[in-house]
């Protein structure tokens, strides 16, 4: 088991998570999970606490986002070779690290290349619209779309570092499709998420922001309708130059 645990990383991008990301990361560390911290220009002291905690910590120069600071993640922890598998988790406390093991025994069972950790129950009355309109017109067959927590293997973060994958805003359909129209399988795993500890949805805090959140993701469900079937790119083209 330790063995495999080498093989994984968890990477967990942050932006002002300073109440948070201390126990998040010592939970991580003391499951014998290689813990990567994705400082996103926060003001406060978030990097200090994940630095503390055992983490090992990238502070970007600017605020990016946090599909821009999981790819950092992915990136920095993909050209290591060590790691196999890459575990993406929320720094607000929704998302367990006991619930690691879940991920990686599902991929271990299954023939799949993504395990999405989902929890429908926890949707506002926006996030469950948002979540059953792009059911309907992507088929994905997720339901818990907007899930951050997720494990991919090195098939999938291949992808997710090619030149395509940096267009996207968010953290979630946009990423889906690509992986989707390169052949890539999911597997959604359903489990607990208690309530985040602190602050809120920085999609979902207003109808306006779902608006936006609308607008942008239906650019690439558009762009997925256009794509020829089988339409794929060759795997880490451009990769040294995201």
């Amino acid at each position: 088991m330790s063995a495999m645990l080498d093989s994984v990383a968890v990477i967990i991008p942050a932006f002002n998570e300073v109440e948070t990301i201390g126990s998040i990361v010592r939970e991580n560390v003391a499951l014998g999970y290689h813990t990567f911290v994705v400082d996103d220009c926060s003001t406060d002291s978030t990097y200090v606490a994940a630095k503390e905690a055992g983490a090992d910590v990238i502070k970007l120069p600017c605020r990016s986002g946090a599909w821009a600071a999981i790819q950092a993640g992915m990136r920095y922890v993909y050209r290591k070779e060590q790691y196999d598998l890459f575990v993406t988790m929320d720094a607000d406390g929704q998302h367990q690290p006991q619930y690691i093991s879940l991920l990686l025994e599902n991929y271990n069972c299954l023939r799949v290349n993504v395990v999405i950790g989902s929890c429908t129950q926890r949707g506002s009355r926006s996030r469950r619209f948002t979540w059953n309109l792009f059911y309907q017109l992507t088929r994905l067959k997720i339901r818990d779309m907007t899930s951050g927590f997720k494990l991919y293997d090195r098939k999938a973060v291949e992808i997710l570092l090619t030149p395509q994958a940096v267009l996207f805003d968010y953290q979630d359909l946009g990423p889906l499709l690509l992986l989707r129209r390169h052949g890539i399988k999911f597997h959604e795993t359903p489990m607990y998420m208690p309530p985040r500890r602190n602050g809120c949805s920085r999609i979902f805090n207003s109808w306006f922001s779902v608006f936006v959140y609308l607008f942008k993701t239906f650019i690439w469900v558009f762009s997925d309708w256009l794509a020829k079937p089988g339409e794929r790119s060759e795997r880490m083209d451009g990769y040294d130059s995201i």
